[in-house]
C-alpha cells in the first residue's frame, strides 16, 4: 500500500490509468495538474464525466453519437445529403476528420471499431449486418470504405468487399499516396504501396 500518496489522489491515478496512451507516469502528472488546478476546474472535468454516458447515444441508421433520446444523426436527415453515397468509417471521430474537408456530401455509417484478431474483434462484433442492411433499405449506390491504411483497416475493407460483392452498389476505397514533403525512406509500406497503386499519368 501507498503510504505517501492519499487514497484519493492514488483512486484518480489508477482512473486515469485505463486511458489509452497514458502510462503510470502520466496518469501521475494528469492526477497532479487537476489538484494543483482551482476546484472549479476539476468539478467541471468530473460533472462532465458523469454526464458522458446519460447524455449521449448512438443514431439508430449511421451509428454516429447523438444527444440522448435523439434518434438519428443530423448528417442523415439533413435533406441536403446523398443517403445513396455512404462513407464507412471506424470510429465516430472519423467523421469530424471528412467533415472538415467540406468536400463530402453523403452521408455516414460507423463500425465502432475495426477487424482485430488480436484484440479479439471479430467482424460480428462490427455494424457491418446493418451496413448491408442499409444498403438496401436506402438504396446506396456508392460505398466508399474510408478505413485506416494499417493491416486492420485493410483488412476490414475487404471483408465488407466480399460481404457486398453480391449488391449493386459501387465500392469505392479512399485514395491512398504519401503526404507532401514526407521522404520516401519514412514511408510505410502499406502507404508506399497505395502511392504507387494510385499513380497518375502527368
Amino acid at each position: 500500500m501507498n503510504k505517501v500518496l492519499p487514497s484519493a489522489l492514488l483512486e484518480l491515478i489508477e482512473a486515469l490509468s485505463v486511458l489509452p496512451g497514458v502510462g503510470p507516469r502520466t496518469a501521475e502528472r494528469y492526477a497532479y495538474y487537476l489538484l494543483r488546478s482551482d476546484e472549479g476546474s476539476a468539478k467541471r472535468v468530473a460533472t462532465s464525466l458523469t454526464k458522458l454516458h446519460d447524455n449521449i447515444d448512438y443514431c439508430q441508421k449511421t451509428f454516429a453519437l447523438v444527444p440522448q433520446g435523439q434518434k438519428y444523426s443530423q448528417l442523415y436527415t439533413d435533406p441536403s445529403r446523398d443517403k445513396q453515397l455512404v462513407a464507412v468509417v471506424a470510429d465516430p471521430f472519423d467523421i469530424v476528420s471528412i467533415e472538415n474537408t467540406n468536400e463530402f456530401s453523403g452521408t455516414y455509417h460507423v463500425l465502432g471499431g475495426l477487424v482485430s484478431p488480436i484484440d479479439d474483434i471479430g467482424p460480428d462484433q462490427l455494424k457491418i449486418t446493418e451496413l448491408i442492411d442499409r444498403v438496401k433499405s436506402d438504396r446506396v449506390k456508392e460505398v466508399i470504405l474510408a478505413t485506416n491504411a494499417s493491416v486492420e483497416g485493410e483488412s476490414t475493407a475487404l471483408y465488407i468487399q466480399q460481404q457486398l460483392a453480391g449488391l449493386k452498389v459501387k465500392l469505392t476505397r479512399l485514395a491512398r499516396g504519401l503526404p507532401i514533403g514526407v521522404d520516401l525512406e519514412y514511408a510505410d509500406q502499406i502507404t508506399l504501396g497505395r502511392a504507387l497503386e494510385g499513380r497518375t499519368i502527368l
